[in-house]
């Protein structure tokens, strides 16, 4: 299974009072993450559409350890899955670190839908589009 991976700065204003990631800081660095996959590397392969209308329909987090604040970025690794007409699932994982070897410190899941912002309805993906998220689906439902 291919999976995207992205390395996320940890800003010092992600701390809450306890000294480690705060739970709106994580959704926000994941989103960081999401963000450099769906407009990054796909309008470098020239899809576009996703930036037209990506919106989170769900989310959810599970905590697996705290990540204090460090210098190095957090890894991002991301894969696709319930590739459904209008929607599909992003699963995360965020290492306590920058490198592949490091604990998974947070697992997470959104479930995104594709949207005709003008229209105010749900879109069908197109087949660029599936094909990209193809080159990172986990096989379940892709």
């Amino acid at each position: 299974m291919a999976r995207y991976v992205a390395q996320v700065p940890l800003r010092w204003t992600d701390q809450d009072s306890y000294r480690h990631l705060n739970h709106a800081r994580t959704v926000t660095l994941l989103e960081e993450a999401r963000i450099e996959l769906f407009f990054g590397a796909a309008g470098d392969a020239g899809i576009t559409g996703f930036a037209d209308g990506l919106l989170v329909a769900g989310l959810e987090v599970d905590y697996r350890r705290q990540i204090p604040y460090r210098s190095q970025p957090l890894r991002v690794t991301m894969w696709v899955h319930e590739v459904r007409a209008a929607s599909f699932s992003i699963d995360y994982e965020m290492h306590d670190g920058p490198d592949e070897t490091d604990p998974v410190a947070v697992g997470a899941r959104t479930r995104m839908a594709i949207v005709d912002l003008d229209a105010q309805r749900p879109r069908r993906l197109t087949a660029p589009e599936r094909e990209f998220l193809g080159r990172w689906a986990d096989g379940e439902g892709a």
